[in-house]
C-alpha cells in the first residue's frame, strides 16, 4: 500500500477487491477539516461516547477488508496506535470526490453498514447534497446540516 501512496493513489480492499482513488483535492480536504472541527458530544445525551474522530486512518475489518474513511468517529481512542485500527467506527463520513462517487455510494455505504458502522454520511462538497445512511433508512439533507449520530455525537456536515 505504501507504493500506491507514493504514486498518488489511495488503495483500499473491500471483500477482497482492490478499490482505488486519487489523493483528495483541496475542496475535499477543506470539507474534512471543517467537519472535524464540529464533531462533539450532542447536548442532553446519556451515552459515554468520547466522540474521538480521525481522518484518513487505515481501518482493518474482521473480514480482512481495509478502508480509509475520510472521517471516522469512535466511542473512545482505539488501542491500535502503530498499526491499522481494528475497532469498528461508530460513524463514518465520506466526502465525495469527482469521478469516484460510486466508490463511496455503491461500495462504501453497504460495506460499512454490514460491518456494524451505525451511521454513514456522504457529502458532495460541490452540490451540498448530504445523505445520512443507517440500517433503518436514508435521509437526504443539504449542507450545512447538523447530524446527530446514534452514539451520541454530532457534527455539522
Amino acid at each position: 500500500m505504501a507504493a500506491a501512496y507514493e504514486l498518488g493513489i489511495r488503495l483500499e480492499m473491500v471483500d477482497g477487491v482492490p478499490v482505488w482513488e486519487a489523493h483528495p483535492v483541496l475542496r475535499h480536504q477543506m470539507a474534512v477539516d471543517r467537519i472535524r472541527r464540529s464533531v462533539r458530544r450532542a447536548p442532553h445525551t446519556d451515552g459515554g461516547c468520547g466522540c474521538v474522530d480521525y481522518s484518513d486512518v487505515e481501518v482493518t475489518f474482521a473480514d480482512g477488508s481495509i478502508k480509509r474513511p475520510d472521517i471516522a468517529i469512535y466511542f473512545r481512542q482505539p488501542d491500535d496506535l502503530d498499526s491499522a485500527i481494528t475497532m469498528i467506527p461508530e460513524a463514518v463520513i465520506e466526502i465525495l470526490s469527482s469521478g469516484y462517487e460510486k466508490k463511496d455510494m455503491l461500495i462504501g455505504v453497504p460495506f460499512y453498514l454490514e460491518q456494524g458502522v451505525k451511521d454513514v454520511v456522504l457529502l458532495d462538497p460541490r452540490t451540498g447534497d448530504v445523505t445520512h445512511h443507517r440500517r433503518d433508512g436514508v435521509r437526504k439533507l443539504r449542507s450545512p446540516t447538523l447530524i446527530r449520530f446514534e452514539c451520541g455525537c454530532e457534527a455539522e456536515v
